[in-house]
C-alpha cells in the first residue's frame, strides 16, 4: 500500500524496457469500474507506443518536455469525451439526466474535465500498483494534440502521462509536500 501511495514521485526517465499491451488492458481494467459523478466515464485513453506516434505527438509537447517524453515507454493521452452524456443511458440506468447535458456545453466541459480528471487520478494510482513509475504533465499544445489525433472525435486532452518503469537515476529526489495543518480544516 505504501508503494502506492506514499512512496511515488514524478519519472523523469524510464528504464528501456517495454510496456506490454497486456499490462496497458490491465491498468484500464483496474480503472473502469471507480466513481464518477452518474457514472459519466469521459475519460478517453490514447496509448502512444510506436516511434510514428511519438513522432506525431513530438511537435505539440513544450520543448522542456520533449526528450523524456520521447524516451518513455508509453505516452498516455489523457483526454475527455464531450459527448460522453450520449451513453448515460447505458452508463447510469438510474436515470435519465442526458437532458442536464445537452445543451449546457459549459456544464458539460466541467462535468467532463472534472470527471476525467478523477479517472486520471485511478489511472496513476493503478499504474503505480502495476509496478509502473508515472510522470504527468500539462506541458503541451492541447488544440494542435486534439487536431492530430482527435480531428473526427469529441474528444479534448486533458493532460499527458508518460508510463514506464522508473528508473531512480533518472529522476528527482521527491519535492517537499504540505502538512496535514498547513492546507486542511475541519469544520
Amino acid at each position: 500500500m505504501e508503494d502506492i501511495f506514499k512512496n511515488n514521485k514524478t519519472y523523469y526517465g524510464f528504464q528501456d524496457r517495454e510496456i506490454e499491451d497486456e499490462v496497458l488492458k490491465d491498468l484500464y481494467e483496474m480503472i473502469k469500474n471507480n466513481a464518477t459523478s452518474f457514472n459519466c466515464q469521459p475519460l478517453r485513453i490514447l496509448f502512444i507506443k510506436s516511434k510514428e506516434a511519438k513522432a506525431r505527438l513530438e511537435p505539440f509537447v513544450l520543448d522542456t518536455n520533449k526528450e523524456k517524453t520521447l524516451k518513455a515507454p508509453v505516452t498516455a493521452i489523457l483526454a475527455m469525451d464531450l459527448s460522453f452524456y450520449e451513453d448515460l443511458s447505458k452508463n447510469f440506468p438510474a436515470m435519465d439526466v442526458s437532458f442536464l447535458f445537452k445543451d449546457n456545453l459549459d456544464f458539460t466541459y466541467q462535468t467532463a474535465f472534472r470527471n476525467s480528471s478523477l479517472q486520471g487520478g485511478y489511472f496513476m494510482k493503478a499504474a503505480h500498483a502495476l509496478g509502473l513509475g508515472t510522470g504527468p504533465m500539462s506541458g503541451f499544445d492541447n488544440n494542435g494534440l486534439d487536431e492530430e489525433f482527435f480531428k473526427n472525435k469529441n474528444w479534448k486532452s486533458n493532460f499527458l502521462c508518460n508510463l514506464g518503469y522508473g528508473d531512480e537515476d533518472q529522476t528527482r529526489p521527491r519535492a517537499p509536500r504540505y502538512e496535514f495543518d498547513e492546507i486542511v480544516e475541519i469544520l
